[in-house]
C-alpha cells in the first residue's frame, strides 16, 4: 500500500539524517551550514532519489552484468548501489548532499539493509498487505505469461532437503527444532516415510533417479570409465549433462518435470523448462547458459544483496567460532574446517538457501505446475560438524523457517499447492579412515600393489555438492584438486577414488573389468590386504569361477547367488544389502575392485575414506535412510507392509502423484529438447528468513 511506500521512505530518510551526523565525509548541508529543517529536507530528497534509482536502474544494470561471476556480482552490489546514491545526491537542489565513494558504499548498504527491514517488517505484520502484495505480484506474472486466472488444479512443490536421514527428521521435530514439520505432522495433513536407498547412497545416484526415473551405471559419487578413460564426478558440470543424457536415453522420457516444471539448485534438470543453478545446464558455454540467472534474479534487488551479505558474514563468523571451540575442547571425531570451508559453509547456509527459495516463489506465484528444488545447507554442514551436532541442528531450524516461509506463499499463489518435503540420502556418523588407522584407502592399496606409498598422505577432497556450486557460480571448472578427469596414459597404477564410506580401484591399462584370478596374478597381496583390514567391510570383485563374489576378513568368499542364504560380510549391512550389491555388479562401469568401509551396527558408525565425520556414499547406517514427507491427499506411496527402495522408485511415486493431482504427464520422448532457463522470477517476493544473523 502506498502508505507502507511513504513509511520506508521516512526510515530511510532517518537513516540517511543518522548516518550524516556519524560519518564525517557524508554531508547533507551546505558548506555555510544550513537549518535543521532545510537539512531533513535534503535527506528526504536523497532518500527519495535513491529509492526511485534503485527501483528503476538497478535491474537494467543487475541484467547489464550477466557475464560476471554470480558471485563477484554479490560484491559489485555494494559498489553499484554506493554509485546510485552519489547520482542520487547529486541530484538535490543546490548541490548540499555530498559523500566520497567509500563513505556512499556503506551509508546506501546501511539504507538498504534498513529499507528492507522495514518494508519486510511492516509486510509481514499487516496481513491484508502482505496478501494483497502476493497477489499483485502473482498478477504481474499472469501478465508476463498467459492471461487469465490461475489453473483450478493443485500445483506441486517437491523440497529436497539434501542429506537429512529419516531418523535426523523424525528427532528433530520431537525436539521442536522443527515446528514446521511437527505441525504438519501434529496435523495430519501430511505422513512421512522412509525410503531405501541403492548402495551408492549419494546425491548424483539419487536425485538423477529422482528426477529421471533411472541412476542405471551409477555405482558411486566418482569413478572411472576404462572405454572413454575418464573419471566421471557426479557434481562436475560436464559429467552431470552425461549422466542425464545417458537417463533419459536409458528410459525414453524427459524427466519428472518436463510440462511446466521447474528445477532450481539441482544437479539434474528432470527436464524442466525452466532451470537456475542446475549443475548439468551449467556445462553448457556461451549466451545460451543461464543455468545462474538465478542469482541475478535475486541481487537485482539491492536490499536482497545486503541482507544475504549480512547474513553471510554472520555464518562465517559462526563456523570460525564453532570449529575454534570444537578444536579448543578437543572434540572428537574431527576434520579440518578451516581454509575456504567457512566462505563455502556460508554460500551453502545462506547464498544458495535464500536464492533457490526465492526462485520457488517465483515459480509458485507463477503458477507453474511442479517445482524441484534442492537445499544443501545441512549436507554440507553435517559433513564437517557431524549429522547429530548442535551446528547442523541449527540449519535444521532455519531450513524449517524456509518451509514455513514458502508454505505461507502457497496460501497466495493462483493455484493451490501440495508441497513435499524428501531428503535423497541420510549421513552416518564415524572418524575418518585415516584417522583411526593413519593411511588413506589409496595408501592401503599402494601398499597392497607393492607400490611405494607417500610419506605424506594426499588427502580426499570432499564431494560436498556446495563446493560444486560455489565454483559454478564463480564461472570456473569444478575441479577437484589435483584429481585429473582424464589420466594420460593407461598406466598400471591403480586409480583409487572415493565416495564416502565405499572406495573404487580400477587398473586404467586392462580395458575390461579385471577379474579375481587377473587382479592375484598381478599383485597377489592386495585383495587380501584389502579384505582383512578392519577398517574395510567387505569387496566386490569378478570371478572368473563363480562369477561376482563379495570377499570378507580371514578369507570369507561367498557368490552373489549365495549371499541370501550365507551373508557373511553383509549381516551387518542390512537384509536388503544384498539386492543392492547385485545391482551394482550388473553396471558396464562397475568398479574392478568395490570397497565399502567397516559398519558398527551398534553405533551406527562407518570409516569415511574422504575429510568427512558425517558421510555418505555406501552402505551402513543412517545414510541409506532418507525420507518423504507428502500430503496425506496423495495415495500411500507403497502398499502396507512393503518398503519403498531406490531411486527410481521413488521417481514413480511422485510421477503418480502428479496424475493423482492431474498435473503434468510425463511424455515417453526421447527427442526433448534441452531445458530453457529462468530469469523471470524476482526475489521482490521474498521477505527476510533468517533474521538470527
Amino acid at each position: 500500500m502506498w502508505w507502507r511506500s511513504i513509511a520506508v521512505w521516512a526510515v530511510s530518510t532517518v537513516t540517511m539524517l543518522v548516518l550524516a551526523g556519524i560519518l564525517p565525509d557524508f554531508q547533507l548541508q551546505s558548506d555555510n551550514g544550513d537549518s535543521a529543517t532545510r537539512i531533513a529536507v535534503t535527506a528526504a530528497l536523497g532518500a527519495g532519489a535513491f529509492g526511485i534509482l534503485s527501483a528503476l536502474v538497478w535491474p537494467l544494470l543487475v541484467r547489464a552484468l550477466l557475464l560476471v561471476p554470480a558471485l563477484v556480482l554479490g560484491l559489485v552490489v555494494f559498489f553499484l548501489n554506493g554509485g546510485l546514491l552519489i547520482f542520487a545526491l547529486a541530484l538535490v537542489p543546490d548541490g548540499r548532499g555530498e559523500a566520497n565513494p567509500e563513505t556512499a558504499v556503506v551509508v546506501a548498504a546501511v539504507m538498504s539493509a534498513v529499507a528492507s527491514a522495514t518494508g519486510g517488517a511492516l509486510a509481514v505484520r499487516d496481513d491484508d498487505a502482505y496478501r494483497r502484495r502476493l497477489y499483485r505480484l502473482a498478477d504481474r506474472r499472469r501478465r508476463r505469461g498467459s492471461a487469465g486466472a490461475g489453473p483450478s488444479t493443485p500445483g506441486t512443490v517437491f523440497l529436497q532437503l539434501d542429506g537429512v536421514g529419516h531418523d535426523v527428521l523424525r528427532n528433530a521435530v520431537d525436539l521442536g527444532v522443527m515446528p514446521t514439520v511437527g505441525a504438519w505432522l501434529g496435523a495430519g495433513t501430511h505422513r512421512l516415510t522412509p525410503w531405501r536407498t541403492d548402495w551408492s547412497s549419494q546425491t548424483g545416484a539419487s536425485q538423477l533417479g529422482i528426477l529421471h526415473g533411472s541412476n542405471y551405471d551409477v555405482p558411486a559419487f566418482r569413478w572411472y570409465e576404462k572405454d572413454t578413460r575418464e573419471i566421471q564426478v557426479s557434481n562436475r558440470p560436464t559429467s552431470a549433462a552425461e549422466l542425464q543424457r545417458r537417463a533419459i536415453e536409458h528410459t525414453g522420457d524427459g524427466g519428472l518435470l518436463t510440462l511446466d516444471g521447474a528445477s532450481r539448485g539441482n544437479l539434474f534438470s528432470g527436464g524442466a523448462e525452466q532451470v537456475a543453478l542446475v549443475l548439468s545446464v551449467a556445462a553448457r558455454r556461451g549466451k545460451e547458459n543461464r543455468s545462474r540467472a538465478g542469482y541475478f534474479a535475486y541481487f537485482s534487488d539491492p536490499a536482497n544483496a545486503v541482507r544475504t551479505a549480512l547474513s553471510f558474514g554472520a555464518e562465517v563468523g559462526r563456523e570460525i567460532g564453532q570449529s575454534t571451540r570444537a578444536r579448543l575442547t578437543r572434540q572428537r571425531p574431527r576434520v579440518g574446517r578451516g581454509g575456504l570451508y567457512p566462505f563455502i559453509r556460508a554460500f551453502a547456509t545462506v547464498v544458495e538457501r535464500d536464492v533457490v527459495v526465492a526462485a520457488v516463489i517465483g515459480d509458485m506465484l507463477a503458477g507453474r505446475s511442479a517445482v524441484y528444488a534442492d537445499l544443501v545447507a545441512y549436507d554440507e554442514v553435517a559433513h564437517h560438524s557431524g549429522p547429530v551436532s548442535r551446528d547442523a541442528e541449527k540449519v535444521l531450524a532455519r531450513l524449517d523457517r524456509s518451509l514455513a516461509l514458502i508454505a505461507k506463499v502457497a496460501e497466495h499463489a493462483p493455484r493451490p499447492y501440495r508441497i513435499v518435503v524428501l531428503s535423497d540420502h541420510g549421513q552416518s556418523p564415524g572418524e575418518t579412515f585415516r584417522a583411526r588407522y593413519g593411511l588413506g584407502l589409496q595408501d592401503l592399496v599402494r601398499a597392497g600393489c607393492g607400490l611405494p606409498v607417500p610419506r605424506r598422505a594426499r588427502r580426499t577432497h570432499s564431494g560436498a555438492e556446495a563446493r560444486a556450486a560455489v565454483r559454478a557460480a564463480l564461472r570456473r571448472p569444478v575441479e577437484e584438486g589435483g584429481e585429473k578427469h582424464r589420466p594420460a596414459s593407461r598406466s598400471s597404477e591403480p586409480i583409487v577414488l572415493a565416495s564416502g564410506n565405499l572406495g573404487l580401484v580400477s587398473f586404467p591399462d586392462v580395458p575390461h573389468r579385471m577379474s579375481k584370478e587377473e587382479i592375484d596374478a598381478r599383485h597377489p597381496a592386495l585383495l587380501p590386504t584389502l579384505a582383512n583390514h578392519p577398517g574395510i567391510g567387505f569387496l566386490l570383485v569378478r570371478s572368473e569361477e563363480h562369477g561376482a563374489v563379495v570377499l570378507g576378513a580371514r578369507g570369507a568368499e561367498i557368490p552373489l547367488a549365495d549371499l541370501d542364504e550365507r551373508p557373511g560380510p553383509l549381516a551387518d549391512f542390512g537384509a536388503h544389502a544384498a539386492d543392492a550389491v547385485r545391482r551394482t555388479d550388473s553396471f558396464p562401469h562397475t568398479a574392478d575392485i568395490m570397497v565399502n568401509s567397516w559398519y558398527d551396527p551398534a553405533e551406527g558408525e562407518v570409516l569415511a575414506f574422504e575429510e568427512q565425520i558425517g558421510s555418505h556414499g555406501g552402505l551402513g547406517g543412517a545414510q541409506g535412510h532418507p525420507f518423504l514427507l507428502a500430503p496425506e491427499a496423495f495415495s500411500f506411496p507403497v502398499a502396507k507392509g512393503t518398503e519403498l527402495v531406490g531411486a527410481q522408485q521413488v521417481h514413480h511415486v511422485l510421477r503418480r502423484w502428479l496424475r493423482e493431482g492431474s498435473g503434468p504427464q510425463v511424455p515417453l520422448d526421447k527427442s526433448r529438447h534441452e531445458p530453457a532457463s529462468d530469469a523471470s522470477f524476482t526475489a521482490a517476493t521474498v521477505t527476510p528468513q533468517d533474521k538470527s544473523a
